[in-house]
């Protein structure tokens, strides 16, 4: 997923904000929670898929902040 930013359990303990299909982080914070207010941010802003894993890796919530091809307002 080019198009997109996840917020990811870092390895080094900590969370990390990574744009998708890049192995650096963008952002790395040490509780979920600042990053994922710093990935919501980044992702705002450059108009991509937001998406938020937990500790396992699953995607746990979806946003998105680009082109959203749905015709539904909201």
């Amino acid at each position: 997923m080019a198009k997109s930013h996840h917020v990811v359990p870092a390895t080094q303990g900590g969370w990390n904000v990574k744009k998708g299909g890049s192995s650096r982080a963008s952002v790395h914070a040490e509780t979920k929670k600042e990053a994922v207010d710093l990935g919501r941010e980044i992702s705002r802003n450059q108009g991509t898929e937001f998406l938020i894993h937990g500790k396992n890796g699953v995607i746990q919530e979806k946003n998105s902040h680009g082109n959203d091809p749905r015709n539904i307002p909201g």
